[in-house]
């Protein structure tokens, strides 16, 4: 098979965000080598009230995997290895994204990103939390970001000149550059229309001081009214690119999968 081989993943991946809940997990057996598996929530209730009915009534929960990473969209913060100290990354989460009154503070899990020399600190909900470990028997937890990250600052190394990065997921865009082994830049938007993702995105520009005529900006992910925001900022960068998964990855058969969002992708195929 000339596409991309898929790693072997033995957990269920349960991808819960602010746009919704989705399943997947390794199938050599399927053309596709994956299943993936979104689940419609319902409005009104709690993320871990929506969980624990998908996972009593979707397809792929049911065939009694034990183990499950648990993917989440939570502000993210970035800490330099060498300062990181696991006994105050809950206090450091919580002073950087402050828990509003009445609310209760979540849990804050780490994972080390060795190529950038950083460790992500996200949040999971405690409620989240307890619904996951009681089904499962051992559980992980990721960021969206991660795997979109390590496989775009290994791209980055391509040509001399200098890259901002947009991916669009769940109503929001994660603009980020790397600077040699380390994260230059990286924060997350909401965004809802094309003229506020390019207000973010030409900002975190100008911010960077990057060069209009010689560096490149480019793009990943459901943008909002894309051929409209595309054509918009084309006007003020001169090299604009949008990446397709189908040929970024040799057309591997998991971009083949309709609405399977690119973290997704990144996670399971081999770079």
């Amino acid at each position: 098979m000339n596409a991309q081989t898929i790693r072997k993943q033995p957990r269920l991946t349960l991808r819960l965000t602010s746009g919704g809940l989705s399943f997947s997990v390794v199938d050599p057996t399927t053309e596709e080598q994956i299943n993936y598996e979104p689940y419609i929530m319902k409005s009104g209730i709690s993320q871990a009230a929506n969980l624990r009915a998908a996972l009593s009534t979707a397809v792929l929960p049911g065939d009694d995997y034990q183990n499950a990473l648990v993917v989440t969209d939570s502000p993210v913060l970035l800490v330099p290895i060498d300062e990181y100290n696991k006994d105050e990354q809950a206090e450091l989460y919580h002073h950087s994204f402050p828990v509003e009154a009445g609310e209760i503070a979540p849990v804050v899990e780490s994972s080390v990103i060795p190529q950038l020399n950083v460790v992500a600190l996200f949040a999971i909900n405690r409620d989240v939390k307890t619904v996951t470990e009681d089904h499962f028997r051992d559980v992980r937890y990721s960021h969206v970001c991660l795997p979109v990250w390590k496989h775009l600052y290994h791209r980055s190394f391509t040509g001399q000149r200098q890259k901002l990065y947009g991916y669009f997921f769940d109503g929001k865009v994660c603009c980020f550059s790397f600077n040699q082994n380390r994260m230059r830049f990286v924060n997350t938007f909401n965004v809802n229309n094309a003229s506020n993702a390019a207000y973010y995105i030409l900002n975190v520009w100008k911010q960077l001081t990057m060069d209009q005529q010689r560096d490149e900006l480019h793009l990943v992910g459901m943008m909002p009214e894309a051929d409209q925001f595309i054509e918009g900022l084309k006007k003020f960068l001169q090299n604009v690119y949008v990446i397709n998964p189908t040929a970024e990855f040799n057309r591997a058969p998991i971009t083949q999968v309709n609405g399977i969002p690119y973290d997704i992708i990144t996670m399971y195929v081999k770079s």
